[in-house]
């Protein structure tokens, strides 16, 4: 099988001209685009969430894919490595048009596909390399590090906070916490747990 596939950034943009491109392209090489993925979706949004992410778990040995440029399945190198080396592993192949890239399984893309794994993890080890010197430097500054402090430390931001005297009052008139909720623009299930923590 072989598939065109479109990419553009936002609706004002036209997937015309690459399907243009590809239709031309296929026309030269005597190729038949048996379906079509389109879809207008950020590069930086990851492949998985993305049509793409389905097709390339799709695709098998002998099928080809073909897009205009290599910017279309993704706006950084990582993501591109990774869809690249995905699909080698499947045994489908990529074609672009205007980079004139032609990956499959040839020995020059096997070449490709292991200096794409190999920088995937040089790349993995360097952010986890930075990521433990930011915390080292935060720590040594005395700065805190790892997740903010929430409501269970700082009541006061709290929707419900100071308002327990209301409360009070509100269920001895009788009121339902449905009610109280809806007055206060809060979940009854937040509201509950408001009484339990506060012994209401």
């Amino acid at each position: 099988m072989t598939y065109g596939y479109i990419r553009v950034s936002s609706d004002k943009q036209t997937v015309e001209n690459q399907r243009f491109e590809i239709n031309r392209f296929c026309a030269q090489e005597g190729i038949e685009i048996d379906g079509w993925i389109e879809e207008t979706v950020s590069g930086t949004k990851s492949y998985t969430k993305r049509r793409l992410g389905k097709l390339v778990k799709h695709v098998g040995s002998g099928d080809l894919i073909i897009c205009s440029e290599l910017s279309r399945l993704g706006r950084n190198l990582y993501m591109i490595m990774e869809i690249l080396s995905y699909c080698m592993r499947r045994g489908c192949k990529v074609w672009t048009i205007k980079d004139g890239y032609r990956l499959g399984d040839d020995i020059q893309s096997k070449v490709l596909a292991f200096a794409f794994g190999l920088s995937a993890e040089i790349e993995r080890n360097l952010i986890s390399q930075r990521t433990r010197e930011a915390l080292a430097r935060l720590k040594a500054e005395g700065k805190h590090v790892g997740r903010p402090k929430g409501r269970k430390n700082r009541p006061e931001v709290h929707p419900l906070y100071g308002k327990e005297e209301y409360i009070r009052k509100a269920l001895a008139a009788g009121k339902s916490q449905r009610q109280i909720a809806q007055h206060m623009h809060c979940s009854r299930s937040t509201l509950r747990r408001f009484l339990q923590k506060n012994e209401i």
